[in-house]
C-alpha cells in the first residue's frame, strides 16, 4: 500500500494506492483544507483516521512508501510552503508513517512525474504540433499558485527539474497590460507572474478593469471570486468578466510561450493546474495558443510545438505515487 499526497496553498488532497502488475490503482481518497490546520502531521493522522473508519487500511496492513507533492521549493527532505505557514518533513513522516521510503517532491516535480502514466483520455490538445522524440518537455500550471517545470530525457525516461519561475517578474505585452502592471505596482512591491496567473488574478485583472462593478461573492470574506468570475464570462454574463478571462487566458499563453523557449521544449508543454480544466472552452478558443506562438522570431518554431491540457486533477498524487513505489522497488522491498 502506498500512501500519496498533493500539498496545496488551498487542499490537501490524499490517496491510498495499490500497485499491481506496474499500475497505480487508488483504494481511497480524501481531501482537506489546507488552511484548517497548523501542522501537516495533523493532517496525515486525519488522512489515516478516515482511511481506517471507511475499512480502506486494514488493522495490519502496512504503508511501504509514501510520496508527497507540495507546492514550495524542496531543500533537502523538507519543504518550506510558499503560501502556507507550516512545512513538509521527509524525517518526520518516516517515523510517523513507520516506513523508510518517503519522498518529497515539488508539487509540479511530482505532476511531472504523472505525464508518462496519462492517456489521451486525461489530455486536452491545444495544439498537435510534430513532438521530437526526447527533446525537453515543459510543463506549467496555474492554481492558487503558478508553477513551472522542465522534464528532460536521462536516456531511459523523463526527469523534472523543478523551478519557481512562478515568482519571476510579471511581463507585459501589450499597453493594457502595461497598465495593469503600473496598477499592480501601486502596492510598491514586486509584481511576479504568479500573483496574476492564479486564483488571486482575476479579482485584481476585474478590479483594474473597472472597480464599479461588483458581483455577490465579491463581498465575502471567506468566498474566493476566482469562480464567480471565470463562470460569468463563460456565460457571457458580464463584459468586464469576460475582458477578465480574455486578459488573463492571454498572458497564461504568452508565459507558456517564454517557458517553452527558455527550455526549447520540442517535446511538448503540458499546461496543468486546477484553473484550465475549469475553463477549458476558454483555452481552446485560440487566444492561449496565439499568445503562446506569438514571440519574436520563433512563431514557426512554436507552431511545432505540442500543447496539451492536463485535465487529470489527481495528476500530482499520481506522479508522488509513481516515484515513491519506484524507490520502493530500487529497494527490493515491493
Amino acid at each position: 500500500m502506498i500512501l500519496a499526497g498533493d500539498i496545496g496553498g488551498t487542499k490537501c488532497n490524499f490517496a491510498l494506492f495499490d500497485q499491481r502488475d506496474g499500475a497505480l490503482q487508488i483504494r481511497f481518497r480524501q481531501h482537506f483544507p489546507t488552511q484548517e490546520y497548523s501542522r501537516f502531521d495533523d493532517i496525515v493522522d486525519a488522512f489515516l483516521r478516515a482511511a481506517r473508519d471507511a475499512s480502506a487500511s486494514p488493522a495490519g496492513e502496512r504503508i511501504l512508501a509514501a510520496g508527497f507533492g507540495v507546492a514550495g521549493p524542496v531543500q533537502g527532505r523538507r519543504v518550506q510552503m510558499t503560501n502556507v505557514a507550516w512545512g513538509v518533513d521527509g524525517d518526520s513522516l518516516e517515523r510517523q508513517l513507520g516506513t523508510q521510503h518517503v519522498i518529497v517532491l515539488n508539487d509540479l516535480e511530482a505532476t511531472g512525474y504523472s505525464l508518462a502514466r496519462l492517456d489521451s483520455g486525461q489530455l486536452c490538445s491545444l495544439n498537435a504540433g510534430a513532438p521530437v522524440g526526447n527533446a525537453p518537455q515543459a510543463l506549467i500550471a496555474a492554481g492558487t499558485g503558478l508553477g513551472e517545470a522542465i522534464l528532460y530525457w536521462n536516456g531511459s525516461r523523463y526527469l523534472v527539474a523543478p523551478s519557481e519561475g512562478g515568482h519571476c517578474d510579471f511581463a507585459p505585452r501589450t499597453e493594457k497590460e502595461i497598465e495593469l502592471l503600473r496598477h499592480m505596482k501601486q502596492a510598491n512591491g514586486p509584481v511576479s507572474f504568479e500573483m496574476v496567473l492564479s486564483g488571486r488574478g482575476f479579482p485584481v485583472i476585474h478590479e483594474f478593469l473597472n472597480p464599479a462593478v461588483r458581483h455577490p461573492g465579491f463581498d465575502q470574506p471567506n468566498e474566493d471570486p476566482a469562480p464567480e468570475i471565470t463562470q460569468n464570462a463563460l456565460d457571457g454574463s458580464c463584459p468586464v468578466c469576460v475582458e477578465t478571462l480574455d486578459i488573463w487566458t492571454e498572458i497564461y499563453g504568452a508565459e507558456a510561450g517564454n517557458l517553452a523557449l527558455k527550455s526549447l521544449s520540442r517535446g511538448g508543454v503540458f499546461v496543468a493546474g486546477g484553473i484550465a480544466p475549469k475553463i477549458l472552452p476558454k483555452m481552446k478558443d485560440g487566444a492561449f495558443l496565439r499568445a503562446f506562438q506569438d514571440k519574436e522570431k520563433f512563431e514557426e518554431m512554436l507552431s511545432h510545438v505540442p500543447v496539451q491540457v492536463v485535465l487529470n486533477q489527481e495528476a500530482p498524487m499520481l506522479g508522488a505515487a509513481a516515484e515513491a513505489a519506484r524507490a520502493l522497488a530500487g529497494t527490493g522491498a515491493a
